[in-house]
């Protein structure tokens, strides 16, 4: 072999070597890229996920728009999210078939999937041909050719599962699990923080007497209807004299009292205000996009009305009568939107226990 040809099969080598790495250098390159253009689709999908829980709507409600975030960036067929309340699986979002529900919240029960929540596992299943079915499928036999199934727990807690289905055999097989696995993380911080919520709107309960919601429905749905303004006047007053009516006359008349004070104020005002029986004697009036000012004189009147409330007592040995009417003292504040309503109420509480009882203003702080 010449020394010629030896020459340039030694530079062809080092051509080729030169190229190998350029390649390699290329392809991390692009590898990276791809990573970081992954990590901010992830970043954007987080961000969408946070700005779901900003919003101004129910907890369950966000739950769907979340599901229905997770369908769109992910291009996903079929996604569910099933939560365990303690007593039930509730399908809390979902875009299958409303008549295979029952299906997707038993799920548990399935052989397939509980190894898979007893060791906080993802279950990934998938058929072979057209002619098989997963084996949780009842009715639905060509819907789902391929699905992951994630338990979901917060702080170690089993809380139900979250499970994507494609209607294609080994559609998952080449998708990065690590991404799942972020998402699944991101449900969780996300139901995590919509359970304090759904805690909030859902704690209040209804008084048997009035029938007026109690004060938890201000800081929950009743705060839903207050925000759609920026500024609101929240007023509270109080039956002053309802211990005296009590102590003189018995707490069925005291109870008529607040009944009939009740439905006074819910004869006067406008279904876009927020009523509820605070606490006791106290009521609360949120006056959604109504400033201070401009609530003065018709809380005046509406001070009048229930004044103006009497009850007859007929005294049957010397046939007299009683007439027993309220006295009330009136506070109002105002509530900024993106503030803490119970910062406001609390002001209010204090400013009416602690004011003489003998006090029968309308005041402002």
């Amino acid at each position: 072999m010449s020394a010629g040809l030896i020459a340039v099969i030694i530079v062809l080598v080092i051509v080729v070597i030169c190229l190998i790495i350029y390649n390699f250098s290329i392809y991390k390159k692009v590898k990276g890229l791809s990573n970081t253009n992954e990590k901010i689709a992830n970043l954007r999908v987080l961000q969408d996920f946070m700005d779901t829980i900003g919003k101004d709507t129910s907890a369950e409600n966000k739950i769907k728009i979340i599901n229905d975030i997770l369908i769109e960036k992910y291009n996903i067929k079929y996604s569910s999210i099933v939560v365990f309340n303690g007593a039930e699986y509730v399908l809390k979002a979902s875009n299958v078939d409303e008549r295979l529900w029952d299906t997707i919240t038993n799920l548990h029960t399935d052989e397939l999937f509980k190894d898979s929540i007893a060791n906080a596992m993802p279950k990934y299943v998938t058929v072979n041909n057209s002619n098989e079915k997963l084996s949780y499928q009842k009715t639905d036999m060509t819907r789902a050719k391929s699905a992951m199934f994630f338990p979901l727990y917060i702080d170690n807690i089993y809380i139900g599962y979250w499970i994507i289905e494609s209607d294609l055999a080994h559609a998952f097989d080449r998708m990065d699990t690590g991404i799942l696995e972020v998402i699944r993380e991101n449900i969780i911080s996300v139901l995590k923080t919509i359970s304090y919520q759904n805690t909030i709107e859902n704690i209040y309960r209804t008084d048997k007497f009035t029938g007026l919601n109690s004060a938890e429905y201000l800081y929950g749905k009743g705060k839903r209807t207050i925000d759609k303004y920026a500024k609101s006047t929240i007023c509270m007053f109080s039956i002053n004299n309802i211990e005296e009516i009590n102590e003189n006359f018995g707490r069925k008349i005291g109870t008529q009292m607040i009944v009939q004070v009740a439905n006074t104020v819910k004869s006067n005002i406008s279904s876009e205000y927020v009523f509820v029986r605070y606490m006791g004697p106290k009521f609360a009036i949120a006056f959604s996009g109504i400033e201070v000012e401009e609530t003065i004189e018709f809380v005046s009147k509406i001070k009048q009305s229930i004044e103006s409330i009497t009850i007859t007592l007929n005294n049957k040995k010397n046939k007299n009568e009683t007439k027993i009417q309220p006295n009330t003292n009136f506070i109002l504040g105002t509530y900024y939107k993106g503030t803490g309503i119970e910062e406001v109420t609390k002001k209010l509480e204090e400013y009416l226990d602690n004011a003489e009882k003998t006090e029968s203003e309308i005041n402002c702080i």
